[in-house]
């Protein structure tokens, strides 16, 4: 039996479980996150966080029966970022029953300022849109709240012309939950490349697997693959063409191309040296970089994802990036540095000179 009102924290992918320590986020907005813990002991709530999100329910203690239909979710925005569950679920559970509530956060336990809240029926729902948009959770701050647009349907562009539709959904099921069905086209932007649509069980399904395969978690036949929400126009467009037979396979693929980058120049090779002088003038504490190549070209071409943790920032910096592997015996992660410290320049206003 688990223990009663817990937060706990899930980490499914090596990237989560290898992150260095970082004792200064604990110091960040403490007074809220001592309150939280307080506030779901006193009350036998159990949150759940994976993937960046942070659950209630899905179902909640008690439930029984089917997941509500569609319609009964709510998109909260424009929260403060040290605002949570302690506050945000009274406040919602006030208008009705809540079978689910996901505030989304940021590595540095801030929340990324939106949440979305799923009631048991539509009624609840729509309370909720008549009761809080617009509704001040602080003087001055007034957050929005309207209907969820559950979008259960995804694009993947630019799969290779040699991959069939069984070889898809095989990777799809190692790696994401609650893939429905799987429709093959030949792609519509690219050429020799194919175009697959993913219909899921649910929005949170969706977007989860969305976000999964995004950070590179999935690569079939060395071919970076462009994943997207299905554009109403897109899925129109689809939908006059015709389906390619499950079975086939069309010969002679090609890999697609990566972001051509220009060597770099002496000046910008002391990107790091300029932000980390900018940080100490600005009293922030040193940078620290976080790097993982998750893709390898045979042109040598390398995909980073990086991430920039400064300790007088509340956010951290995250994104990818190409890098060239200069010469034998580089892995490319210094180069990945210099690149995303020239963009963690730009967003701080930093100039090299």
């Amino acid at each position: 039996m688990p223990p009663v009102g817990r937060l706990e924290t899930l980490c499914p992918d090596k990237r989560q479980r290898h992150l260095p320590p970082q004792t200064w986020t604990n110091s960040i907005n403490q007074a809220n996150k001592m309150a939280l813990l307080a506030w779901a002991k006193e009350t036998g709530i159990d949150l759940v966080q994976i993937n960046g999100q942070r659950r209630y329910g899905g179902p909640p203690p008690g439930w029984v029966g089917d997941p509500p239909p569609v319609g009964t979710e709510v998109f909260i925005g424009k929260l403060p970022q040290d605002m949570y569950e302690n506050a945000l679920i009274p406040l919602f559970q006030s208008v009705g029953k809540l079978y689910e509530f996901r505030l989304m956060m940021t590595f540095s336990g801030l929340n990324r300022g939106f949440a979305y809240a799923k009631y048991s029926n539509r009624r609840g729902a729509k309370e909720a849109i008549a009761a809080f948009n617009n509704f001040e959770v602080r003087e001055g701050c007034a957050i929005v709240v309207c209907k969820s647009t559950e979008k259960c349907e995804l694009s993947v562009d630019g799969l290779a012309t040699s991959v069939s539709r069984q070889e898809l959904e095989a990777v799809l099921r190692q790696v994401t939950e609650g893939v429905l069905s799987i429709t093959m086209y030949v792609s519509p932007c690219q050429k020799r490349a194919q175009l697959a649509v993913l219909k899921y069980s649910s929005h949170q399904a969706a977007a989860m697997a969305k976000k999964t395969l995004m950070e590179g978690n999935m690569r079939l036949g060395g071919v970076e693959m462009r994943v997207d929400w299905l554009n109403p126009d897109l899925k129109q467009k689809l939908q006059s063409c015709k389906e390619k037979p499950s079975s086939s396979r069309v010969q002679g693929s090609k890999c697609l191309g990566v972001p051509k980058q220009a060597p770099l120049s002496p000046v910008l090779h002391n990107a790091l040296d300029h932000l980390n002088t900018l940080c100490q003038r600005q009293y922030l504490g040193t940078p620290l970089f976080l790097t993982k190549c998750i893709q390898a070209n045979p042109n040598g071409w390398l995909r980073f994802w990086c991430r920039v943790v400064i300790p007088g920032c509340p956010v951290p910096f995250s994104g990818f990036t190409w890098v060239r592997q200069d010469g034998p015996g580089r892995s490319g992660h210094e180069e990945a540095k210099v690149a995303v410290a020239l963009q963690v320049l730009q967003m701080l206003g930093g100039q090299l000179t």
